[in-house]
């Protein structure tokens, strides 16, 4: 049995926080400076020109990639051979958060009750989300994402019989709706299947997954490329000028779901899609 100290975990959840609001995605990078090479518009290209930059300022003077640096998700695959000793997992976690936006000067939107709105000051609670895995490693993914693009996310409980094509129309449609307001070129998440609430979690966790490398199954690869395709043709494009570049990537994650249901969720991230990961 491999023991590890929370404070390591803590340790590794600021640093990951920090190197995510301040470092872009290499793959994110990538598909945008693609998207320059293709883009046809004017306005288009100027406003990718002008995110390639950002990211560039913001890695090189170690400021924020945007100024809504979210809220926290924090994925921790544990290795079942593994012992936490010497605290409290929840919050070695939230500590690690919170020195993070201490840290960085990054702003803090989290409040403490979803009605009466004081702020927490701390940028958590942050969102947990843990697996047991086999071995003795600890995996772990942090995603702060800001809520101009988790507002305009969705979910939809389909029924069993539905068509591939109601899904795409469904996906679309949310993709549609967020428009100029989620920050386009966008990364769209999509979780298919589970229950209610596995579905988004497989929408958001397919984020985390670079947006170059596909579905491992075969029909649900192909169902990301024809989506990829049809958001392209909408024509938001970047910060909604029009174009050809509404959305960079869009992710699948499934999972087994009932005989009755098919639920199918859709978590929209912004052309700032953050996250950053480490294993213990």
């Amino acid at each position: 049995m491999r023991k590890v100290r929370v404070s390591k975990i803590r340790n590794a959840v600021r640093d990951l926080c920090l190197r995510a609001n301040f470092v872009l995605r290499k793959d994110i990078v990538a598909a945008l400076k693609r998207a320059l090479v293709t883009e046809t518009d004017k306005r288009a290209w100027s406003m990718l020109k002008s995110i390639v930059e950002n990211a560039w300022l913001a890695r090189s003077e170690r400021i924020a990639i945007c100024q809504d640096t979210g809220m926290v998700s924090v994925f921790l695959d544990i290795g079942q051979d593994i012992a936490l000793i010497g605290g409290d997992l929840s919050n070695a976690v939230n500590d690690g958060v919170s020195e993070a936006y201490e840290k960085g000067y990054l702003r803090k939107s989290v409040v403490s009750d979803p009605l009466l709105r004081k702020n927490t000051r701390t940028n958590t609670p942050c969102a947990i989300n843990v697996m047991i895995v086999p071995g003795n490693k600890i995996k772990i993914a942090v995603s702060p994402k800001g809520f101009g693009s988790e507002n305009k996310s969705g979910i939809k409980m389909f029924k069993p019989t539905a068509s591939v094509i109601e899904i795409k129309q469904f996906v679309i449609e949310t993709v549609r709706h967020a428009g100029a307001d989620a920050c386009p070129p966008f990364v769209v998440g999509i979780g298919l299947g589970g229950t209610f609430d596995k579905a988004p979690y497989l929408a958001k966790r397919a984020l985390l997954r670079p947006i170059d490398r596909r579905n491992p199954a075969k029909h649900i690869a192909r169902l990301e490329e024809e989506l990829l395709e049809d958001i392209n043709g909408l024509g938001i494009g970047p910060m909604g000028l029009g174009g050809r570049t509404t959305a960079l990537g869009v992710n699948i994650l499934e999972y087994p779901t009932h005989i009755a249901g098919l639920p199918v969720a859709v978590n929209m991230s912004c052309h700032a899609t953050r996250s950053a990961g480490k294993i213990l």
